[in-house]
């Protein structure tokens, strides 16, 4: 297969003529090629965006929205081709897929509802005979940069929420998955999107990725990934006065308490540390277990967690799906060896997997782990989770709020005091009460604190703030100047 960029309502070929191959994770087989583009080629789109802004910005909402309930129901239609497509290329299992997939038609159809809302609000004025409201505008073209680990749930996260507003997309993807993000525009030209509205640029965020926050015309950026490639993201959009939305790392916890369901917690600790092979921002990396029942935690753990299978996502025998690509492959076993250097035992798993081609690795348990551990605090973005032992609600408290992320909290209880304590003192912008940490729902903001992001969200009624401006509208019908603040007697406007 050859992918190509959509620029101005058009499939074209970059400006390099230059190509890279997209893989197979589960078996490191070419599956395709696509464009290896430069900053010229986020020229034309931008220009392509700029010159479709106008007339998008002044189509009607309703009919926006429209166009968007077309997008849903096309997705839903093409979702089981969609979902295979996904596994085959990022790698996840198929019920994971189509999950992914399902989050996009969800978010088309939150987001279509938009069109006969987008909320502003009406407050009365402090003088008489005048109207006080303030409306939504649109920003203008906005850059969307998004992961491999949620090819088609991320872009719809971003995408959809900003042409509802009005705006105009160029689409920056992962080079990991430039298939996906073909098929996820394919679905927007089918609904009747204009050309221009939405761009793909396809490459490196070396040159392309950097071409795109830089450009003058781009007025919001909008970026999922690492910590740090997210804080150069806004270094560079900040000297130049964008608006920036950053989704980038988390260090997720789970607390067992010792009068929780062990059972109940240990379902959600393996979905959450082990589900899609630990590659999400809200994996659970880490496991605060009260002292007296971790024994038996740990017992229930390794036995589930070395008995899981990995394997194509395709197969229905397969309970963990592949890494990504070797380079990450090799990040995620160098953190098992700096566990070991610091002193963590590991329980199960701790090596890479070969099955003959593909980038797989076991699921890792670390035990007698310290929360100074680097394990404990950086995200290693894989099936790995660290047990921690702790003697007091409060320590768990304290150890689960001691890294520099603040995405996802968990935390397992019969207790509702307890329970309701947590959801006051976690620091973190998602909060579970047994459950794991994962399952946002589209409904809900979603988004984290301190290095996880810069206080935006998205998802829920708060995905469309970053892609708009309010403007505050004044109405004087009174037939003479008013002065706020300035007039005496505000119920007569007698000066």
């Amino acid at each position: 297969m050859e992918f190509k960029n959509y620029i101005d309502g058009r499939w074209v070929e970059s400006a390099t003529a230059r190509r890279f191959d997209t893989l197979n994770p589960a078996t490191g087989q070419p599956i395709g090629t696509a464009p290896d583009s430069d900053e010229r080629d986020i020229d034309a789109a931008v220009a392509a965006a700029a010159h479709a802004y106008r007339p998008w910005r002044l189509t009607p909402a309703p009919r926006r929205g429209e166009i968007l309930y077309e997008i849903g129901r096309i997705l839903r239609e093409r979702k089981e081709d969609l979902s295979r497509f996904l596994t085959t290329e990022m790698g996840k299992v198929l019920p994971e897929a189509r999950g992914d997939v399902q989050e996009a038609i969800d978010m088309a159809f939150y987001m279509a509802g938009e069109g006969r809302r987008l909320f502003g609000v009406t407050v009365p004025s402090e003088l008489p005979n005048k109207f006080a409201l303030a409306i939504r505008d649109s920003v203008g073209v906005v850059g969307v940069i998004t992961p491999w680990n949620f090819p088609v749930a991320i872009p719809s996260w971003k995408v959809f929420p900003a042409i509802m507003a009005g705006n105009t997309v160029v689409f920056k993807p992962s080079g990991d998955t430039p298939g996906l993000a073909t098929k996820f525009v394919e679905a927007l030209i089918d609904a009747g999107l204009p050309p221009g509205v939405v761009n793909l640029v396809h490459g490196p965020g070396a040159a392309v990725g950097e071409a795109l926050v830089s450009h003058p015309q781009v007025k919001v950026v909008s970026f999922t990934g690492s910590t740090h490639v997210g804080r150069q993201v806004a270094e560079r959009a900040g000297r130049l006065n964008k608006k920036v939305h950053l989704e980038m790392g988390g260090k997720n916890a789970i607390i067992v308490l010792d009068d929780a369901d062990l059972d109940l917690a240990t379902e959600g600790i393996l979905w959450s540390a082990f589900g899609t092979s630990g590659q999400r921002c809200t994996a659970a990396s880490r496991v605060i277990v009260q002292r007296d029942v971790k024994d038996a935690l740990t017992q229930r753990l390794v036995e589930r967690a070395s008995a899981l299978r990995l394997g194509d996502g395709l197969l229905d025998t397969t309970d963990v799906g592949p890494i990504i690509n070797q380079r990450q492959l090799t990040k995620i076993h160098s953190y098992t060896e700096i566990g070991r250097g610091e002193g963590a035992a590991v329980l199960t798993g701790g090596e890479v997997w070969a099955n003959g081609g593909g980038f797989f690795y076991q699921p890792t348990i670390f035990d007698q782990v310290t929360p100074t551990m680097r394990v404990f605090q950086e995200e290693i973005f894989g099936p790995c989770t660290s047990l921690v032992s702790v003697d007091s609600f409060e320590e768990a408290i304290a150890a689960n709020n001691s890294v520099q992320y603040g995405l996802s909290s968990s935390l397992y209880t019969r207790d509702v005091n307890k329970a309701f304590q947590a959801i006051r003192d976690f620091d973190t912008g998602l909060v579970y009460i047994n459950h794991g940490t994962i399952g946002a729902e589209i409904q809900l903001p979603f988004g984290g604190t301190k290095g996880t992001g810069n206080g935006h969200r998205e998802a829920g009624i708060a995905g469309i703030d970053v892609f708009t401006e309010w403007k505050s509208v004044y109405i004087d019908y009174s037939g003479r100047l008013q002065r706020a603040q300035i007039d005496t007697d505000k119920l007569t406007g007698a000066n």
